[in-house]
């Protein structure tokens, strides 16, 4: 044997056991004052514990929360940053609608690929010709006498497109009002 190893002496071992069992053994477990103090003891453990389980559950939701709050916040940021990268392309895309009316034709597949790749991701043209004029969605640039029977101001050209991204107005349409 190792003489780094110890091991207990039996004799000692039931000596211990005695000594805690003969503890045990005097104490009164019925006494009142310590029946109480148990009882006083697990009511103030109790509490405690209860006040702490809702500090956690308190933390947890506000952590909860918090991401949800900031990954909102990231997706408005992202949606805001591809709006500002597709509004500075519109002029780009004016440029060809422009060249394209005055009778150059070799421009019109890079618009249309242009315009179908920015489609996808959520740009709709405003093309207005002929609808109801709305002040929201368009801006009246020029104006013309409209017919007798006309319910209201209609659209009677666009000058410019206009556009929406994902749904909100990116650009009010140039047009021309009759009525």
């Amino acid at each position: 044997m190792n003489e780094s190893e110890v091991t207990p002496d039996p004799a000692e071992t039931v000596v211990e056991e005695a000594a805690v069992a003969e503890e045990a053994a005097t104490a009164d477990p019925t006494s009142d004052d310590s029946v109480e103090s148990l009882l006083a003891d697990f009511e103030k453990v109790t509490v405690e514990r209860d006040e702490y389980l809702r500090l956690a559950q308190s933390k947890q939701a506000e952590l909860e929360n918090f991401r949800k709050r900031m990954m909102k916040q990231q997706a408005d940021e992202v949606a805001r940053a591809t709006g500002r990268i597709v509004e500075s392309m519109l002029p780009v895309l004016d440029a060809f609608d422009y060249a394209v009316a005055h009778g150059e034709a070799s421009v019109t597949p890079m618009r249309d690929q242009l315009y179908v790749a920015l489609e996808k991701e959520g740009l709709a043209r405003l093309d207005a010709d002929g609808a109801p004029f709305d002040p929201t969605v368009h801006e009246a640039v020029a104006h013309e006498e409209g017919d007798a029977d006309q319910d209201g101001p209609i659209v009677s050209e666009t000058m410019r497109a206009g556009y929406t991204w994902q749904g909100q107005l990116l650009r009010a349409a140039m047009v021309k009002v009759k009525g």
